[in-house]
């Protein structure tokens, strides 16, 4: 499904990502993890063909990824970091027009749409603007955004900034859902407990620089750590202990 290699971004001398390699299967949930300043949503931005690499290549179901192609990126989904949407359209609005960028049809829509604002609780404020939401339900609208195509793989950063309780265990029920449908999930978090419970393989990143991959286990075994929680094994890996 994800195929990056070699992939690297420079801003004049700073080297932010640097030769990443690896690959995320169909059907996988994987977590992409680092400190601030590691390259993580640089890193996304190239794979979403949102940011030019300076080197490497993204391959994404098949096809390479490019700012130009349009078709590909109708067939993923970007939650990026901070929910930033124009406050003078209505929650309504805005996903309307999300499901006319998609070119879905109206039965789809509505039926998907119907799910998904069960799940995040926002069917009531779904016709306020979006400038009197607060952040948490920003985010939520950004998510259903995302979703509502039913995309086949999708790019999460810090989806769960904001949510209460209630919406993010519903988020994670959601992906485990979605993942065990075929489709793909690429999560990047602070949140380590989150990344704990639901990742199928992780990535740590720091300074640019894939430090290790593997299951949780296969990490707790390199960073010496047998029964340690993954907030353990990072801070082991990173050196941040």
């Amino acid at each position: 499904m994800i195929e990056v290699r070699n992939l690297t971004k420079k801003y004049g001398n700073k080297l932010a990502v640097k030769s990443l390699d690896f690959s995320v299967g169909k059907g996988e949930l994987f977590a992409f993890l680092g400190p601030n300043g590691s390259g993580k949503s640089t890193t996304i931005r190239m794979m979403m063909g949102l940011l030019d690499a300076t080197e490497g290549s993204v391959e994404i179901l098949g096809e390479e990824m490019a700012l130009n192609h349009t078709k590909l990126k109708r067939q993923v989904s970007f939650v990026p970091d901070t929910p930033d949407i124009i406050g003078k359209l209505t929650g309504r609005e805005y996903l309307n027009f999300i499901a006319s960028v998609y070119g879905m049809d109206e039965e789809t829509y509505a039926e998907a749409l119907e799910h998904l604002l069960a799940i995040f609780d926002l069917a009531d404020r779904l016709d306020s603007l979006v400038e009197e939401y607060s952040h948490g339900m920003r985010q939520k609208l950004v998510i259903i955004g995302a979703l509502v195509h039913r995309p086949k793989i999708v790019f999460l950063d810090e989806p769960n900034v904001g949510l209460d309780p209630k919406s993010n265990r519903n988020l994670k029920n959601y992906l485990k859902a979605y993942v065990n449908k075929g489709n793909t999930v690429f999560l990047t978090t602070h949140t380590l407990s989150l990344a704990e419970e639901i990742a199928d393989r992780i990535l740590i990143i720091y300074e640019g620089e894939a430090l290790e991959t593997g299951t949780l286990d296969e990490l707790r075994h390199i960073a010496g750590k047998p029964k340690g929680t993954l907030e353990d094994v990072f801070l082991e890996l990173t050196g941040e202990l």
